[in-house]
């Protein structure tokens, strides 16, 4: 499995794929996870969308928002029948990579506080909870993990 930029031709594929991946969220949360209407094409255009490759097949997707001191983690996602093979660590591993790699000393994300599992997996690999907050109508769990810089 290789990791690369998202290509602009491959906005449809990540969109299906985050279908997919998050579809079993909505009856726990209610209603669609906002990566399920994100807007893929303007992610891929800003250079933000990464993909988890296999045999030339996109099998994860990852989102990876550059702020001054920080790098937003805003969504990863794994194929379905993928998941528990180590694509979803990978996709993790690389965005640490990332962040040291431009200097940024911190990863933050956001899930909501539904997806209890997700919570405790980004607990698991380092990442702290810093606050609970309502937003665009969700209740989410902000999660921030330093990284090593330099």
């Amino acid at each position: 499995m290789t990791i690369r930029r998202a290509r602009a031709e491959e906005a449809p594929l990540l969109r299906a794929l985050v279908e997919r991946a998050y579809a079993p969220w909505v009856p726990v949360v209610g209603r669609r996870p906002m990566p399920m209407d994100d807007n893929y094409e303007a992610r891929v255009a800003a250079g933000e969308a990464w993909v988890l490759e296999e045999t030339g097949e996109v099998r994860g997707v990852l989102v990876l928002v550059e702020r001054a001191d920080h790098l937003l983690l805003d969504n990863v996602a794994v194929e379905p029948a993928r998941q528990g093979r180590g694509g979803g660590r990978m996709l993790l591993d690389f965005a640490e990579a990332e962040a040291r790699r431009r200097g940024l000393p911190e990863i933050r994300l956001y899930t909501n506080e539904k997806m209890e599992r997700n919570i405790t997996l980004y607990a698991a690999r380092g990442y702290a909870e810093t606050m609970r907050q309502e937003g665009a109508g969700f209740r989410r769990v902000f999660m921030a993990k330093r990284v090593a810089v330099g």
